[in-house]
């Protein structure tokens, strides 16, 4: 399974994961405006992979799979995200 990875013009560490290149179809209109413009980073096989360096792959692939996305916040939006559970 590939991806396609790209940077928020928005968000220092924001990446916005595809299932297939520049098909922004399936992102909510809202997480896109807070994205902002999405500078294209990299091509990634997950299938050649165990692991990821900061997310969960198996999160990944299914958010890939079921949504067609998959949103990285930055580690300090994450762990604020976290004190609230």
């Amino acid at each position: 399974m590939k991806c396609y990875i790209y940077r928020s013009s928005k968000q220092d560490e924001m990446y916005l994961y595809l299932r297939e290149r520049d098909q922004f179809d399936t992102v909510p209109a809202e997480l896109l405006n807070r994205f902002g413009k999405a500078e294209w980073v990299m091509e990634l096989d997950l299938a050649s992979r165990s692991k990821l360096a900061r997310e969960n792959i198996d999160r990944v692939r299914a958010a890939l799979q079921e949504r067609g996305f998959y949103l990285q916040l930055p580690p300090q939006i994450e762990a604020h995200l976290d004190d609230g559970d």
